[in-house]
């Protein structure tokens, strides 16, 4: 794997919750299904990470995760175009967790911002916990096992990945130094053939004294087409052209995802927890009745009250589902009390049963066949752990820890 196609990989992953609702669709499931058919994709359940908040809950696991697995599917997520597996199923992530605490200062994870954030927010739980202070690092693991050059990110979660890039940038510097390094490289150069050695040569030339970044792009695009190297020359070639050791963690880089605008019932983030939230397999005449209930803009006591769609929670699901001509419907209609809130919310519950309906068809394919839900987890688990050996082998040899 060369550093030019980890930016062709993208890893991403959810704790198992169980079923899942709305706002996860509109926050990360709709993503996933595009990516899926433009990058390599990992997407994996996050079981180990549960732990570090809800350790000693068992519930969490096995039924919560087919159930998750499931709507994954229903959405769209294809185990076809993208590895789907199970975290605690891939014992190279927790290895390369311990191999990396190693290295990684105390310091590093003390200052990532969520870690103190969390400990306020969930008091009721004792975080004081040596798994709780290295979430991060295995969040690092996680990301850095795949080299997966693309983490799908909300704004929140850029410190996540901008610390993992430390832990990567850190460990090449330390083991990237191969004994006779420039030598390998060098060798490794002679190895390309005369025409393309000298390209490899004068592009290295450019970026390492001119600072050309359109050289270094292209001296990466030449050394991904070599068909007469190996991967650790490959590698190594990658870190002599930045002027570094050989590259054997890469980098990964934040695609920022935009923030989910799905609003629970009571016009708060939808959750589970807020008691807020619409399943994506929730019966439709539940999803009917709960949005037919949703509170409104509190001056509209009467129908004849004109209200104003900003304070309405209801407003915050058309801004989601309805088309400008609605929309403008609605603001006309709200402000001038010519509509009430049911007719208001008539179009939003059509919609959401529209989006919903074949979600849950093609649910009750996997619901009656859970077999099939595990048989794709395990092929999934095959896939990702085939890719996690081949890094960690990488790991275990520039550390000195060799398999005998």
């Amino acid at each position: 794997m060369s550093t030019v196609d980890s930016q062709q990989r993208v890893l991403s992953g959810m704790r198992p919750t169980g079923r899942l609702h709305l706002g996860h669709l509109h926050g990360v499931l709709n993503n996933w299904v595009k990516l899926q058919h433009e990058y390599q994709c990992f997407f994996f359940v996050a079981d180990w990470h549960a732990l570090t908040t809800h350790y000693g809950d068992q519930k969490i696991f096995e039924e919560n995760v087919i159930d998750m697995v499931i709507d994954w599917l229903a959405v769209g997520v294809d185990p076809g175009s993208a590895a789907l597996f199970v975290q605690s199923k891939i014992p190279e992530h927790a290895e390369l967790h311990l191999l990396l605490s190693m290295l990684t200062p105390l310091g590093w994870l003390e200052r990532v911002p969520s870690y103190k954030d969390q400990q306020e927010k969930l008091q009721e739980l004792n975080l004081d916990t040596h798994g709780f202070l290295g979430y991060p690092l295995l969040q690092a693991a996680d990301i850095l096992i795949y080299r997966a050059g693309l983490v799908p990110v909300g704004s929140d979660q850029v410190a996540h990945v901008e610390f993992t890039r430390e832990v990567a940038r850190r460990f090449n510097h330390i083991y990237g130094k191969e004994p006779g390094f420039e030598e390998n490289a060098k060798a490794a150069v002679r190895k390309m053939g005369k025409k393309s050695a000298q390209l490899y040569s004068n592009l290295r030339s450019a970026y390492q004294q001119r600072g050309d970044h359109e050289a270094l792009a292209k001296a990466q695009a030449l050394l991904k087409e070599q068909q007469n190297i190996s991967i650790g020359d490959r590698e190594r070639l990658f870190g002599y052209l930045e002027g570094g050791g050989k590259m054997i963690l890469a980098e990964p880089k934040s695609l920022l995802t935009p923030a989910s605008k799905m609003p629970g019932l009571d016009g708060q983030k939808m959750s589970k927890s807020y008691n807020n939230a619409i399943g994506l397999r929730e019966p439709l005449e539940d999803v009917r009745k709960k949005i037919s209930t949703m509170p409104t803009d509190p001056a509209r006591v009467r129908l004849s009250d004109p209200g104003n769609p900003e304070k309405c929670p209801v407003w915050q699901l058309h801004e989601n589902y309805s088309d400008p001509e609605i929309k403008a419907w609605v603001v006309e209609g709200c402000k001038t009390a010519s509509i009430g809130c049911l007719d208001c919310k008539k179009p939003v519950i059509d919609a959401i049963v529209a989006e919903l309906e074949p979600i849950q068809k093609e649910a009750q394919q996997y619901e009656h066949d859970p077999d099939l839900v595990r048989s794709i987890i395990i092929e999934g688990c095959d896939t990702a752990r085939e890719s996690a050996r081949e890094t960690l082998s990488e790991v275990r040899t520039a550390m000195g820890l060799t398999t005998w």
